[in-house]
């Protein structure tokens, strides 16, 4: 037994071994069918049994090496007196899952938390970390509460292409608008694939991925300073190792979520994210993940803090740097000294040091990559990571990154242009009989949590190819789905209610006039309430496009952005004891 401390738990009290331990025919069972696959019982009697929850697979390629790393969690694991067992989880990888790989984190949460209640395990090492893994691995395990420790899989090596740095996601976007003008090639676009993404991992920019594992590491759950190590890196490979030597301390001193993470954990999470210029995703997944703690959290809580955090890390979207520079320029503790005065120094994390002790250790090594607060990469005055409006067209919410959109966007109005679906949009996007000027307000519904369903990454609508023509790079666009944190723009996001589910989005007509000020935090359309509510009136809903299987009890059952696309019944405050088997 490989102990740091005088241990909280006994080997008596181990979950584990309710399931093998007992003088009975059902421990019996269970016993001899670890004998029948080959292990005695010495290997997994009287120590602590550590899932390894594993989101591997062959079409998640920023997880395509975690096979290796769960092995090298397993080393890890064994050298500290525990008994690792692989649990393979579903993969939500990103691009190739559609319509969107957002409908199924709550499936992922919900399969983490049955794997973790259902079998004989005292603790778990998470594998994951593409956008919505790393929420729905930590979700389902928080629902659980027992000790755990994600290990992030660390972003990809940086991109080159003809001696400019790319980044996965953000150049795509930038290249394709200049594939659709004709400034690039066929054969340069071809090159680029694989120019931008040259290694395993997650995508080299401050997207939704490293947005959320850097959440992951500031509420305490990661080995800290681990969410930037390169997947690539030889120390990605200690870091697994570390994972797996570390979770069997945190089980002797029952180290479980609810033990460490409060509400300021939380908070100090929320500052490290807006000081990334981190994706407008984590808006949604971290209400979510609060939620499974029994923390109550709110968007507009999340919107105060941005008020007062500027973008200090110096990294694409939002720089010009990438998530390998960002490593050894200090990464993000290093980032973490510069924001002291906002964040409480006394919360913990797993491994029972604080935030404070984590922060004093760190150091910048590049001040132009990670920024003082006196010299941000974007200043508050010309927005935030995060900015919510209100307004009648979305009385719960709506989201922007504000500090992407152009200074004449910032307060605008301008006649609405409304597609229904994605697909109408993108058959007539390019049309160049489409009417439209640069100051339209492209409106895409039905495109949230109920009606996609699942809210797809469509939010950065393309630019209209007679604009892009023009010169026009930005304008107005609004939508009740999710756009990718590799992306940038004047783009409104998660307007909340949905239009499918009746929100004031389903009532807009062309021509409306739309009216965003940023500054005031406000987005109506300038219909009176009586045309509102006789178009309310006429307002049919939207059949539901799934009729069986997860999707349907997805429509179904899904909350809305604001609250976090959690499901209804997972409420926090719904426990579910123990499996009856003993």
């Amino acid at each position: 037994m490989s102990v740091k401390n005088t241990p909280k738990v006994t080997l008596d009290e181990l979950r584990s071994q309710r399931w093998f331990k007992p003088h009975t025919i059902r421990a019996f069972a269970h016993r001899q069918r670890l004998a029948q696959i080959g292990w005695r019982r010495e290997d997994f009697m009287n120590k602590p049994v550590i899932a390894i929850i594993n989101t591997w697979s062959d079409l998640s390629p920023c997880h395509s090496h975690l096979r290796q790393r769960a092995e090298e969690v397993k080393r890890g694991i064994w050298q500290a007196g525990g008994f690792p067992v692989e649990l393979p989880a579903l993969s939500v990888g990103e691009v190739m899952v559609k319509p969107t790989t957002m409908l199924y984190r709550n499936f992922l949460a919900m399969e983490v938390e049955e794997l973790l209640r259902s079998h004989p395990v005292d603790g778990a090492v998470l594998l994951g970390g593409c956008d919505k893994s790393t929420p729905g691995l930590l979700m389902g395990a928080f629902s659980v509460d027992l000790p755990i420790i994600f290990c992030p899989a660390g972003p990809m090596s940086n991109g080159q292409w003809r001696g400019q740095k790319t980044g996965a996601g953000t150049h795509t976007k930038k290249y394709w608008d200049e594939l659709r003008l004709g400034a690039i090639t066929e054969h340069d676009w071809v090159e680029l694939e694989s120019a931008m993404t040259r290694s395993i991992g997650t995508c080299n920019t401050m997207g939704t991925a490293s947005t959320m594992t850097s959440i992951a590491d500031i509420l305490g759950v990661t080995i800290p300073g681990g969410c930037t190590i390169p997947a690539a890196d030889a120390n990605h490979v200690r870091l697994a190792t570390q994972c797996g030597v570390e979770i069997i301390n945190a089980v002797w001193q029952d180290k479980r979520p609810s033990t460490y993470i409060t509400k300021e954990n939380f908070k100090n999470a929320i500052v490290a994210y807006l000081a990334l210029g981190g994706s407008t995703n984590a808006a949604i997944h971290i209400i979510a993940m609060a939620n499974r703690l029994k923390i109550r959290l709110t968007l507009e809580e999340i919107a105060e803090i941005a008020k007062k955090i500027p973008v200090l890390a110096n990294i694409f979207p939002a720089g010009n740097a990438l998530m390998e520079d960002f490593h050894f320029a200090g990464g993000l503790y290093g980032l973490m000294k510069n924001l002291t005065e906002f964040v409480n120094l006394d919360t913990e994390h797993v491994l029972g040091r604080t935030l404070g002790e984590e922060i004093a250790k760190a150091k910048i090594l590049d001040n132009e990559i990670i920024r003082p607060l006196t010299n941000p990469v974007i200043t508050l005055d010309k927005g935030s990571t995060l900015t919510l409006l209100k307004g009648n067209l979305c009385p719960d919410g709506a989201v922007m990154k504000s500090s992407s959109a152009q200074p004449h966007l910032r307060k605008h109005t301008g006649p609405a242009l409304v597609f229904d679906d994605h697909a109408t949009l993108s058959a007539m996007i390019d049309d160049p009989n489409l009417e439209v000027t640069a100051d339209t307000v492209l409106i895409l519904r039905n495109a949230g949590p109920v009606g996609a369903p699942g809210m797809p990454e469509w939010g950065n609508l393309p630019i209209p190819k007679k604009l892009l023509q023009q010169g026009v790079t930005d304008m107005i666009r609004i939508t009740d789905c999710r756009m990718s944190g590799t992306h940038y723009g004047s783009c409104i996001l998660h307007v909340a209610p949905e239009a499918a589910i009746g929100g004031p989005l389903a009532l807009v007509q062309n021509g409306d006039l739309i009216e965003v000020d940023i500054d005031a935090g406000t987005l109506n359309m300038k219909v009176d309430d009586k045309t509102l509510a006789e178009r309310k009136s006429q307002w049919k809903p939207v059949k539901p496009r799934a009729t069986r299987s997860y999707q349907a009890l997805y429509q179904q059952h899904v909350t809305q952005a604001n609250l976090g696309c959690d499901f209804d019944f997972l409420s926090a405050e719904g426990d579910i004891s123990e499996p009856d088997i003993f």
